[in-house]
């Protein structure tokens, strides 16, 4: 006989086992009710959730529209940018207005490497703006001296046409 661990006397392995199976399932009947009824969460609880995280969502889809546009805009604005100075630039070096944008890009004086997608129209279908002004007084020729976007939309940000920058 070993010396039981509870009240200090002799006790046999069988003893033992019966006192802690006898504990475990007092321990089970008592705890396990209150265990089972905090297991998971309610329906309550997870819909809860679920519209705070979809409410989360819809605020985060908005922001990324408008940033995505934003980003639009100011692409356009740097292409317009950057084919305005090629043209001024052909017509200075030139002594003549490019005809059309695809002087822009001659392989032999590329003022371009090529033209620029439209942001908003996804194509290359830019209008080009033709008058008589000349840029120099030994200007031979008029030509193209603006482009602007051929898209018909306006901007929600400030309201104006992109067909107009």
């Amino acid at each position: 006989m070993e010396p039981d661990i509870w009240s200090g006397e002799k006790a046999n392995v069988g003893t033992i086992a019966r006192r802690i199976g006898r504990n475990a399932e007092r321990v089970s009947r008592s705890v396990a009710p209150e265990c089972r009824r905090f297991a998971g969460f309610t329906l309550l609880e997870l819909m809860i959730v679920i519209a705070i995280i979809i409410i989360l969502l819809g605020l985060a889809a908005g922001r990324y529209e408008r940033s995505v546009l934003v980003a639009k805009e100011a692409k356009l604005k740097h292409d317009l940018q950057v084919m305005r100075e090629a043209i001024e630039q052909y017509t200075l070096d030139k002594q003549a207005a490019p005809q059309s944008l695809e002087d822009l890009v001659d392989p032999q004086y590329p003022y371009l490497r090529e033209i620029p997608t439209d942001p908003m129209t996804h194509a290359k279908d830019w209008q080009p703006k033709f008058e008589d002004v000349m840029l120099s007084p030994d200007q031979v020729s008029a030509g193209i001296t603006d482009v602007h976007s051929n898209s018909n939309q306006t901007s929600p940000i400030d309201g104006s046409a992109y067909n107009t920058w």
